[in-house]
């Protein structure tokens, strides 16, 4: 009787642990998003006014879940620390002395990343988003590899490729195709991506989940992406365009 009840305790354990490592409904991908000042601008609003130079940060996404707390309000207090470096690496391009955008995108974003320990308050979600971009420094990277602003037109490989090479993941471009009969892209968007860990990851690459939900958790968050973008047309050239 007692070796079956020590057994009984063990399969209990080992049960439990199970579902403290997959716990049901949890993001399995981070999507670690930037955008151009000047393609944004451009294509979203006309009082918008591009005065930054590099890539700013979009957002940190979870693969699964929008608005998954709404109770959960936002705090501009809790962050404080990291406002100094939120106005520059995050900034709100419509309103740049509001923290309205933050407020966006923690309870569409950090609301669902906020099932992790790791990111389980709003310090820790926007401080880890902002030491992810600053790790990536995709902005520097491009320009060593002589991806800059110009006038002239790149083939999307030039991008990816220097990316791919640098980082040893596949990103995911998105550009705005300004009409039907355009024959160039704007570059606009480029998503870097990481495992639940933080390391690195190919953007496109897939999970296959055992457990699974109904709800806003089957949604993937690529619905969830700026009006105008589009992922990037291998066979059409991109226009990075520098500042107005």
């Amino acid at each position: 009787m007692r070796l079956c009840s020590l057994l009984l305790l063990c399969l209990a354990a080992a049960l439990s642990s199970t579902f403290v490592i997959s716990p049901p409904h949890m993001w399995t991908k981070l999507i670690l998003t930037h955008h151009w000042p000047s393609t944004f601008c451009s294509m979203e609003h006309p009082a918008c006014h591009p005065n930054i130079s590099y890539w700013t940060l979009h957002g940190l996404w979870p693969d699964k879940g929008i608005d998954c707390n709404s109770s959960w309000h936002f705090n501009s207090s809790q962050i404080e620390d990291l406002l100094p470096d939120m106005k520059t690496s995050w900034p709100d391009l419509l309103n740049p002395l509001s923290s309205s955008f933050w407020k966006y995108e923690w309870h569409k974003h950090g609301t669902c990343a906020a099932k992790a320990p790791s990111l389980n308050s709003q310090h820790k979600y926007f401080s880890k988003a902002l030491e992810l971009y600053h790790k990536v420094d995709l902005d520097s990277i491009l320009k060593k590899f002589d991806i800059t602003p110009s006038e002239k037109y790149y083939k999307l490989s030039q991008i990816e490729g220097v990316i791919e090479n640098f980082y040893s993941v596949k990103p995911k471009i998105q550009c705005v195709h300004p009409s039907k009969n355009a024959d160039f892209q704007i570059l606009g968007q480029i998503e870097i991506c990481f495992n639940p860990d933080f390391t690195l990851l190919d953007c496109e690459k897939q999970f296959t989940m055992e457990t699974t939900s109904k709800g806003d958790w089957d949604n993937p968050v690529a619905v969830d992406k700026a009006s105008g973008f589009s992922v990037c047309d291998h066979d059409m050239p991109v226009y990075y365009p520098p500042l107005p």
